[in-house]
């Protein structure tokens, strides 16, 4: 299945911007499921300076400054991606959840060092033994992997009520665990600090949702959103995808940006500025179904 993917967003500045520096992790990645067949980045003012590299996790970044006054930014990015057939992995034959994380106690064999480090403390996500009381409700003595993983995935559909005004980019994963209310973001950090608490390696996943609208009712452009996602480390599978906001495991309508160890890796725009006193920001995304790839 092929998709177009726009992505735009539009800073608004109370008071002039002198110079500005912006790093924009918007291309979406290359990997086993989905080929980037096209993408173009319009930047406006048009920058003085840009680069394109890829960062440590693989995610594809464009560094960019701008040195002319603006009250205005306008960065739209434009995508077209095709995804591969998947065929999810069955998780009664993956190995034991204590097996998997036996592999990544000191010491670590080589093999396993990519993994490893996504068993660690990051910038936003702590482990912590009441978030390991938490998870072991769905890990007993003898329960695969996978199957630990769908549980605690399904547990946390339940538990946690999605609440578009409750938190922000910047509310502790600490009190989204008290209040129990969130965003897809926040669902992903909750999934992280738990599976991280047994030892297990999990990342953070960005990136797009095709939504479908009601029937008989047209698809409103810019109406689609980003999302945020986690997957989990198995051996025999590699990194499996898991939707802990829809409750399902991704696949041909989840479009993959970037991965990192949580969001503060994987930020879409993020930048420095001088000047521009108060700001408003607005986003639209589009995912827009191309048809059938040939």
């Amino acid at each position: 299945m092929e998709y177009q993917l726009i992505h735009k967003t539009v800073y608004h500045y109370s008071e002039p911007v002198s110079v500005s520096q912006h790093a924009a992790r918007l291309e979406p990645l290359r990997d086993s499921r989905q080929d980037v067949m096209g993408f173009t980045l319009r930047i406006e003012p048009e920058p003085d300076v840009l680069t394109t590299r890829t960062d440590y996790f693989g995610n594809s970044t464009t560094v960019f400054g701008i040195r002319e006054l603006h009250r205005e930014l306008s960065v739209e990015a434009s995508s077209v991606v095709a995804v591969r057939p998947f065929m999810p992995p069955v998780p009664a034959l993956s190995p034991f959840w204590r097996e998997v994380a036996a592999l990544f106690r000191d010491p670590v064999s080589p093999k396993n060092t990519g993994p490893y480090e996504f068993v660690l403390d990051s910038p936003l996500v702590r482990i912590a033994p009441v978030f390991a009381q938490w998870a072991g409700r769905s890990f007993g003595e003898k329960t695969p992997l996978l199957v630990g993983v769908v549980d605690l995935m399904g547990r946390l559909h339940r538990e946690f009520a999605f609440d578009p005004v409750a938190t922000d980019v910047a509310t502790p994963l600490e009190e989204v665990w008290e209040e129990r209310r969130g965003v897809c973001q926040d669902f992903a950090h909750v999934a992280l600090a738990c599976l991280r608490s047994l030892g297990l390696p999990a990342r953070y996943v960005s990136g797009y949702l095709r939504t479908v609208p009601p029937p008989g009712q047209a698809r409103l452009q810019g109406a689609d959103a980003s999302h945020a996602w986690f997957s989990v480390f198995c051996p025999a599978n590699g990194w499996v995808d898991f939707d802990p906001t829809n409750n399902l495991i991704p696949c041909d309508g989840h479009l993959t940006v970037a991965v990192g160890r949580d969001y503060s890796d994987v930020s879409p725009l993020c930048g420095i500025l001088t000047g521009g006193g108060e700001h408003t920001v607005s986003v639209a995304v589009d995912v827009i179904p191309l048809g059938t790839r040939r």
